[in-house]
């Protein structure tokens, strides 16, 4: 199938990020397609809540989909054919009317430290302020260093990266594929590894979103589809999904594959930095779908849901100061 229809109209955020992303799967779709003329497609650009309210607590504001539910029903209402989101951002339990027609491969998962003054969080000099707008990230850093002032941080990446130079913080903290994509990552200090900050689930990954109902869209989509990217990302979304947790909650989750062993590992920390449930487990790459609800049945018996849900959103103020 050379063209799905006469043209393609793509939705997408208009932050650097998201346009980036836009125009790298309209690359892959026109390397799929080469007779598919780059005309044949529009991108239409979407407000979403998360993008007018640059002030607001995330956590504060629903959380969930606050950077997709807008373009989720243009989708809907037939505007737009297709959605780009980072994945991260999508709530765990999904519309039954929308799919993700194909998953780009994933950029790397990790969180890196971006700083004037220091190499790494450990070179950081005791309250020194860093910037997130993750309650994930902001117990991750507490885990690791709780004389840190932490403070909130919001906005697109290149206003983040604009208030680390005007001083307004010692460091911040952005995922290393935001910046692969923008060819920022010359400003990355220090890049976590897994055992210091465990990723958000699907962070670096991409995905295409469109009607259920729509069979020949999907079979155009196919063809872009990166498998495993697909199986890591479905597995740790089930893990949220299970246990009613969303991209708000302060839990990191990551699968990798090796050879034909998938491995899941999750961290997940009270809002005072203390990790309350850690825990990896390996199987067969065909077993996925069960890992997921092992580990989620793990972390249930162990935390109890009544727990997990009151990590969605921060009691206390976001800003934190040492005592």
């Amino acid at each position: 199938m050379t063209n799905y229809k006469k043209k393609l109209i793509i939705g997408s955020r208009a932050s650097q990020l998201a346009m980036a992303q836009t125009n790298d799967f309209i690359n892959k779709l026109l390397k799929a397609y080469p007779d598919m003329e780059r005309e044949a497609i529009e991108i239409k650009t979407i407000k979403t809540s998360g993008d007018l309210n640059q002030t607001s607590r995330l956590d504060q504001m629903g959380g969930k989909g606050l950077f997709a539910k807008e373009i989720e029903k243009e989708i809907l209402d037939g505007t737009i054919d297709v959605g780009v989101h980072s994945m991260k951002d999508m709530p765990a339990i999904e519309n039954e009317d929308l799919m993700i027609g194909c998953w780009l491969e994933r950029e790397d998962y990790r969180d890196c430290l971006l700083s004037i003054s220091s190499s790494s969080l450990t070179d950081l000099k005791s309250k020194a302020v860093v910037g997130t707008s993750s309650i994930r990230r902001r117990s991750q850093i507490l885990n690791l260093r709780n004389d840190l002032c932490i403070k909130s941080l919001r906005g697109n990446v290149d206003t983040r990266i604009k208030k680390l130079n005007d001083n307004f913080f010692d460091a911040i903290i952005l995922s290393v594929a935001g910046l692969q994509r923008l060819s920022l990552t010359h400003l990355i200090r220090n890049t976590f590894d897994e055992d210091e900050i465990l990723p958000a689930a699907c962070q670096g990954a991409v995905g295409i979103q469109m009607l259920s109902s729509n069979r020949d869209l999907k079979l155009f989509l196919g063809t872009l589809n990166h498998s495993q990217t697909e199986t890591k990302c479905r597995t740790e979304r089930s893990v949220l999904r299970k246990i009613n947790a969303n991209c708000n909650s302060p839990i990191g989750l990551l699968v990798t594959i090796e050879n034909d062993q998938i491995i899941l590992r999750c961290d997940i920390f009270n809002h005072n930095g203390d990790k309350i449930f850690t825990a990896c487990l390996e199987d067969h790459i065909a077993q996925s779908e069960k890992l997921g609800q092992v580990m989620s049945n793990n972390i249930l018996s162990s935390l109890g849901q009544e727990l997990i849900d009151n990590l969605d959103v921060l009691k206390n103020d976001f800003d934190y100061t040492p005592s």
